[in-house]
C-alpha cells in the first residue's frame, strides 16, 4: 500500500513538472490605447498619453525617437505598447488617427 502511494505521488509530481514546462514563459503583454498625444519629450524619449482620466508616459524605442519630432501636438494616436513590470510601457508601434503627421505608421521599425 505503501508503495502504491509512493508511485501515484511521484507521477502525480511529474505531471505536474510536465505541464508548468509545456506553459513555457509567458510572452510580454500588449496593450493598445487610443488617446491624443498630450506631450512629447523629445530629448528623454517619452510620450504622454491618457487612458481613463489617467496621464502616463511611454517610452519610446531608439527605432522610433527620430520621429518623434513628427508627433502632432494633440492630435490622436492609436499606439499599441509592451507592458513592462517596474517601468513605464514602451512603445511597440504606432498609427496617428487625427492630425498632420509626416510618420502616420510607426511599425516597430521603419515610418509610412
Amino acid at each position: 500500500m505503501r508503495r502504491r502511494l509512493s508511485l501515484t505521488s511521484s507521477v502525480i509530481f511529474l505531471a505536474a513538472l510536465i505541464g508548468l514546462g509545456w506553459a513555457g514563459p509567458a510572452g510580454a503583454e500588449e496593450k493598445s490605447y487610443y488617446s491624443p498625444i498630450i506631450f512629447v519629450d523629445r530629448e528623454k524619449g517619452f510620450i504622454m498619453i491618457s487612458d481613463s482620466g489617467a496621464v502616463f508616459g511611454v517610452e519610446v524605442p531608439p527605432e522610433a525617437r527620430p520621429h518623434l519630432d513628427k508627433l502632432p501636438s494633440s492630435g490622436l494616436i492609436d499606439i499599441v505598447v509592451e507592458i513592462r513590470p517596474g517601468n513605464a510601457p514602451l512603445v511597440k508601434r504606432w498609427k496617428i488617427a487625427a492630425g498632420e503627421s509626416a510618420c502616420k505608421i510607426f511599425d516597430g521599425k521603419t515610418c509610412k
